[in-house]
């Protein structure tokens, strides 16, 4: 998370009036902003984690002071308001190169570390499980570890903007999958979108907290994605049948999961990514007729008649090969969009994506 050297000036939505501003002083006295009691679980471990060479952001310091007190700013736009949205996960940056990162705490008695461990030591471009960068022991739990990961933002978070985002996401999350396979569960390395950084918490805004900040399209930049989240992963040792049991994972459209009847487990990866590029993609915006084929050899209700991983890199390459390459920079036209909004926003696409050439050319 990088600022810039100048502080910039508090926009007016973020200041307020002499009565306003009393008024969220008395709130602040009542405690309406302390930390929550899952923030309190980060702040115990401040110190031990600033040992360990990562810093926490001011809100979780055991000194912290409101920085609007005294002031007339608002407390919504002041950067230590802001609280974790997912309590299990607390970004931090690594001191000693600045960089961004997400420690998550978890049971360890589980196989989500080893397979998240197993996973980071594949040194191969086509993998793109998270790689972890430390796991240190809680201080104060045995029964709990903290994993030290890259911080990554959600993967259509900004949104999908062009032909070309689709086909480079594809063929990404093709590449390698994972169990329990839904959108949620993909990040991608936004940096390059966000040169300046962003607030962790506060996506739109810029790591102040306070100002609104605004990506650079996703065209010509390099993304990488990545899965997540190895709490429902199996590991299965060579030459042993995969076979799971449950109804369990986010996607509940897979047709043969079963809390008495074992299934393949990779067959179900398939099924949910590509159930993920029909409600994503295909459902969503005009054509997407390319991911048809795709879909449905991903997709089909029998287990045994969907594709396997292999099969479906050889079928993505064809497809691959015949979209025309000019196409890659049309803009994503949502279904049912008005004729007239897209012609509007088909111009306005182009006049951006001119700006954005050019500016590219400056720097």
């Amino acid at each position: 998370m990088s600022t810039s050297s100048t502080p910039k000036r508090p926009p007016t939505y973020a200041v307020l009036s002499d009565a306003a501003a009393q008024r969220h002083a008395r709130l602040t006295a009542q405690g309406i902003y302390n930390l929550a009691s899952f923030e309190v679980f980060w702040q115990q471990r401040q110190q031990y984690l600033h040992d360990a060479g990562y810093l926490l952001r001011p809100r979780y310091r055991p000194d912290w002071r409101p920085s609007w007190i005294g002031t007339n700013l608002h407390p919504r736009y002041c950067e230590d308001s802001i609280i974790l949205m997912d309590y299990q996960v607390m970004d931090a940056t690594r001191i000693a190169t600045n960089e961004l990162v997400a420690i998550k705490s978890f049971t360890n008695d589980t196989e989500e570390l080893q397979i998240a461990q197993f996973f980071s030591t594949i040194k191969d471009p086509m993998n793109h499980c998270v790689p972890i960068h430390q796991i240190l022991p809680d201080p104060f739990d045995h029964e709990k570890a903290l994993m030290v990961m890259p911080y990554l933002r959600p993967c259509n978070d900004p949104d999908w903007s062009t032909l070309g985002d689709v086909v480079e996401f594809v063929t990404q999350t093709l590449e390698c999958c994972n169990s329990d396979i839904a959108t949620p569960n993909i990040m991608m390395d936004a940096k390059p979108l966000y040169p300046d950084g962003h607030h962790p918490v506060r996506l739109d805004f810029a790591p102040d907290g306070m100002h609104h900040v605004t990506p650079l399209p996703r065209a010509g930049r390099s993304i990488r994605y990545f899965y997540i989240d190895f709490g429902l992963a199996l590991q299965f040792q060579p030459g042993v049948t995969p076979t799971a049991i449950g109804r369990v994972g986010r996607d509940r459209e897979v047709p043969e999961l079963s809390n008495t009847v074992p299934y393949d487990p990779f067959k179900v990866d398939i099924f949910a990514l590509g159930n993920l590029y029909s409600q994503e993609f295909e459902k969503k915006y005009d054509s997407m007729e390319f991911l048809v084929p795709l879909i449905e050899m991903m997709t089909r209700r029998e287990p045994t008649q969907r594709a396997d991983a292999e099969q479906l890199l050889l079928k993505w390459e064809e497809i691959r090969r015949d979209l025309n390459k000019s196409s890659f920079r049309w803009r994503l036209a949502p279904k049912g969009e008005p004729a007239i909004e897209r012609v509007l926003n088909d111009t306005v696409a182009v006049a951006w994506h001119g700006i954005n050439h050019l500016k590219s050319l400056v720097s």
